[in-house]
């Protein structure tokens, strides 16, 4: 089962433009949230999708906690693989007795 990959709704470039400018102007906003409000709209996005780029930035240069993008592709992949483990495991599990029963079924030879 293939899937397309996940396609984010902006361009990298676009997110990490975002963030440099909250870095860099940042400061010159009364809070946070007014910042986020001011710099959006010149990016065209949303304040709240702003607001998320920069703390995944922050989280993943270490300056906030939690689970950086690279931890978090990481649990994404392994979760995944046990999820195919535990499929194979059933299906396996399904073959074995299918075997057993058609060894005890067929008839003894003497």
């Amino acid at each position: 089962m293939s899937k397309r990959p996940y396609t984010p709704s902006y361009p990298v470039e676009l997110r990490e433009r975002g963030v440099r400018l909250f870095k860099e102007h940042g400061a010159e906003y009364a809070s946070d949230n007014a910042a986020y409000r001011a710099i959006a709209p010149k990016l065209g996005c949303s304040p709240d999708s702003l607001r998320v780029w920069c703390q995944r930035a922050e989280r993943d240069a270490g300056e906030r906690p939690g689970l950086t993008s690279a931890e978090r592709d990481r649990i994404k992949a392994l979760e995944r693989e046990v999820r195919e483990l535990r499929t194979a495991n059933e299906i396996l599990k399904k073959a074995r007795a299918y075997f057993a029963q058609a060894e005890l079924d067929r008839p003894v030879r003497t």
